[in-house]
């Protein structure tokens, strides 16, 4: 047979086939439809200087080219217009929040106030010789006759000019308008999380506007990109490491869709922190303005267990020492907590104490800041201080979400559930050995605090042990074993953590000694709030005293790194970003503008480095 007979009898067959296929589906035999599946990410070679990194925090937003050496740091604030004439002026709080005015504020914030005079007694100086206290009635006495220094024209405030009637005002601008201007002040984001609040702006909508006016400003005023030019470019955003899985959703639309970026990455603060300081394991303090995150990372893989959010951060420490300036005579009378720029005040006295040449201070400089280790000092009752890691509460945009995996294990997996929860409801007092990872929005039991038999670290007021759980119902009560594990995370989350003890139990939380060994080897601390002089070694001498005495013999050294590679704390989770932007590694985990719009929230459960 030759070459072209054997092509000819191809030709036939394949006809053949076709007409088959025909006959097929005039009966109505049908090949099965294959389910969508999501494509996997084209492999392309990323320019980094095409790729902006956005690191939202509740004071300062940090934004900035993967290329750049160092961010642009803008205030994370808008004044917008008011639309209507009379309109009733608005203004986010900056240093005030709920729970100080309570009736046990006052005896709170003295009871903490005396834990920090005897620990700073307790600690010997330099030289050797226990620091002797300064009385705060002498202090009070001399600064009493001072008087306050009246400033010049030249040294006046100079108000934003808001003569063309913009509808919006960002950054510093919107710090220093005028308070008789008719224009509202609204922080999008508070504590780490968006400030979604009853009143006005506080929509969840609201908010977002806000952010993506922000953000839209500043990328195109002092990046000076195009917003039409953002289709070519790709973001990589950064979340905290406890995030809100509908805020973080929300925020990815707005910003491939809304804002019209081509490509994104979300990642974690923490990690990302690792990768700016050159770590490959470390347990991760994040201390900003308002909050404390705390979190262990290992190889690039945070810990779910580990995650905790503390309600507090250096504007905490702003507000006390304040109240310790005023206990001291502070010479500027009329200083409100309410007022925005003396908050800006207050806020540049910590930092730098430059304007108190003339006034005579005892050990305010010190008590201020050692409100991070007793956080009662900061006199807020009846608040949530404490956050761990919850469970997802399920997506209708997400059908085969981790509820799904946990609704549909095996039928065995089941039974032997159901039979150890039952072993669990016989035991008294055992309804804390029961198994709560089918529960959707409760936090895993490995996630709760250790009791007396983990690390020593956690003994005391914030110490919850099982007889601590017995307590809260009743020994053999016949209560749901659901509701006695919610009283226990409640009790715990109405605690106030010192940060020291954070650490301890964050790391106590990991499986392993080993990864417990690593961390204790490397406690890095990041973020603004914990920039005092001798904070790092202060914070070793607790950790070393206060870690499990079995830790002691396996951990070569206790270190806390401060300052890698003499970076400015502050900007370390944002060059973590840039680092991320030029990983080959990160080829499969962007998200693009078209694989979003059809498949929606599920791209993050793919796509995500952490488990969303």
């Amino acid at each position: 047979m030759t070459q072209a007979e054997k092509e000819q009898e191809n030709g036939k067959e394949k006809e053949k086939e076709r007409d088959k296929e025909k006959e097929r589906e005039q009966r109505g035999v049908k090949r099965p439809i294959a389910p969508p599946t999501i494509p996997e990410p084209l492999q392309e070679q990323i320019q980094s200087n095409f790729v902006i990194v956005i690191h939202p925090g509740s004071r300062t937003l940090r934004v900035g080219r993967a290329t750049d050496n160092l961010p642009l740091t803008v205030p994370h604030v808008i004044a917008r217009r008011h639309k209507q004439s009379g309109q009733p002026r608005y203004e986010d709080a900056r240093l005030l929040r709920d729970g100080l005015n309570k009736p046990e504020s006052n005896e709170q914030r003295q009871n903490g106030l005396k834990m920090v005079d005897q620990a700073i007694w307790s600690k010997k100086m330099s030289n050797g010789v226990r620091r002797t206290p300064v009385s705060a009635e002498q202090a009070r006495a001399y600064n009493c006759q001072i008087r306050p220094a009246v400033l010049d024209g030249s040294s006046r405030v100079k108000w934003t000019n808001t003569a063309h009637h913009p509808p919006h005002l960002i950054g510093d601008e919107a710090l220093y308008v005028k308070p008789t201007d008719c224009y509202n002040i609204h922080w999008p984001i508070v504590r780490g999380q968006l400030n979604v609040h009853a009143g006005p702006g506080g929509s969840l909508t609201a908010v977002l506007a806000d952010l993506e006016t922000i953000w839209s400003h500043v990328i195109q005023k002092n990046l000076e990109i195009p917003l039409k030019d953002l289709k070519y470019y790709r973001c990589i955003l950064l979340v905290p490491d406890i995030y809100n899985r509908q805020h973080a959703k929300e925020l990815v639309s707005m910003l491939l869709l809304n804002m019209g970026f081509s490509a994104i990455i979300v990642h974690q603060e923490s990690v990302c922190a690792t990768f700016g300081s050159g770590l490959s394991s470390a347990c991760v303090v994040d201390v900003g303005d308002q909050k404390t995150s705390l979190c262990c990372v290992e190889d690039g893989v945070s810990h779910r267990n580990s995650r905790l959010s503390l309600a507090y951060g250096g504007a905490d420490v702003t507000r006390i020492l304040f109240w310790l300036l005023q206990r001291a005579g502070f010479p500027y009378r009329d200083c409100q907590l309410s007022n925005r720029l003396d908050c800006q005040l207050l806020q540049h006295i910590k930092e730098t104490l430059c304007h108190l040449d003339q006034v005579r201070l005892g050990d305010e400089k010190l008590q201020a800041p050692m409100g991070l280790f007793y956080p009662s000092t900061f006199g807020i009752v009846g608040q949530k201080m404490t956050s761990l890691q919850y469970r997802s509460q399920g997506d209708a945009e997400d059908p085969h979400d981790e509820l799904y995996l946990l609704a549909t294990h095996s039928k065995q997996d089941q039974s032997s559930k159901s039979a150890s929860e039952r072993k669990a409801v016989s035991r008294p007092g055992g309804a804390l050995d029961g198994d709560m990872s089918g529960q959707g929005g409760i936090a895993e039991l490995s996630e709760l605090p250790r009791g007396s038999g983990g690390s020593g670290a956690m003994q005391g007021e914030t110490d919850i042990g099982p007889a601590q759980g017995e307590c809260l119902m009743g020994v053999g009560e016949a209560e749901e074993p659901l509701s006695r594990k919610t009283a226990i995370i409640n009790q715990f989350e109405g605690k106030a953590l010192g940060l020291d003890k954070a650490i301890l139990h964050s790391i106590d939380c990991c499986a392993s000694d080993e990864t417990k060994r690593k961390m204790y080897s490397s406690i890095l601390v990041v973020g603004g709030g914990l920039m005092f002089h001798g904070a790092q070694e202060f914070l070793l001498h607790r950790i070393i005293n206060k870690m499990p005495p079995s830790f002691r013999r396996l951990v070569d050294n206790v270190e806390v790194i401060t300052r890698p590679k003499d970076m400015d704390p502050r900007l370390i989770s944002w060059k973590g970003g840039a680092v991320l932007a030029c990983l080959d590694t990160t080829q499969e985990m962007w998200i693009h503008q078209r694989e979003w719009q059809r498949f929606g929230v599920r791209m993050l459960r793919e796509r995500a480095a952490f488990v969303w």
